[in-house]
């Protein structure tokens, strides 16, 4: 009995970690990797404690928001202390699954797919690089990073007797989709879409991130013709 009631009081705990779902807006889940980002560089300076006032002026995100977006997962801070910066960031790592082991394959082992391999974003935020995979016969076979390139044939097996949640489309736009269901299909519910299509799936487990890199450039480009006009108008 004591075993149960205390099992209980495990869920209950890691169910309040999340806060309630209709509370918790898209907004706010976007900005936790930057809360992360800036109290990891905090933890490196060995900065233990801060307030939201100084994190806001950091993060050019104002204080009374700071608050309201960690109040969603149960505050973390303390009045006249602010926040501790080593539990807040390890709170918001596990609200993150920064540490909850997760295993990504790449398909697709073109320019993009290689050069995101080789990057280190993946270990950083606790996610392992698997292995990539291809139709190319002179890609199959070598290795990236030391994570090797396997053909798309092998790609059921490996899902099959390895830990994976995570799928990473760097595919062809055209052979996106086919991509996705097929992963889908194998169980893995984590899809990092650089593939260009506006990926949609009707599966109540999948959860999909559109990355489309030529946005950001033409949001830049935008930026800085605007501001080149203002400049020419002075």
């Amino acid at each position: 009995m004591m075993f149960k009631k205390k099992e209980k009081k495990e869920k209950k705990e890691k169910k309040s970690l999340f806060g309630e779902k209709s509370q918790v807006s898209p907004a706010v889940i976007k900005r936790l990797p930057r809360y992360h980002r800036y109290l990891g560089e905090l933890l490196r300076n060995n900065r233990l404690r801060i307030s939201s006032s100084e994190l806001s002026e950091m993060m050019d995100v104002t204080a009374s928001q700071i608050r309201q977006d960690l109040n969603c997962f149960g505050g973390f801070g303390q009045q006249g202390y602010g926040y501790n910066v080593r539990y807040l960031y390890d709170k918001i790592s596990d609200l993150l699954g920064v540490n909850a082991g997760f295993g990504a394959i790449i398909i697709g082992a073109g320019n993009l797919g290689r050069a995101l391999v080789c990057s280190h974003m993946f270990e950083r935020r606790g996610v392992r690089r698997l292995a990539l995979f291809d139709i190319d016969p002179s890609l199959v076979g070598t290795t990236v990073a030391d994570i090797p390139i396997l053909h798309i044939d092998e790609l059921d097996e490996f899902v099959r007797t390895q830990n994976v949640h995570i799928a990473v489309l760097t595919t062809p736009k055209e052979a996106a989709a086919e991509a996705m269901n097929r992963v889908l299909e194998l169980g893995i519910r984590g899809i990092w879409n650089f593939s260009n299509a506006e990926l949609r799936s009707a599966h109540p487990q999948a959860v999909i991130e559109n990355i489309h890199l030529g946005d950001s450039l033409m949001t830049l480009c935008y930026e800085v013709s605007r501001r080149s006009a203002e400049e020419q108008k002075k």
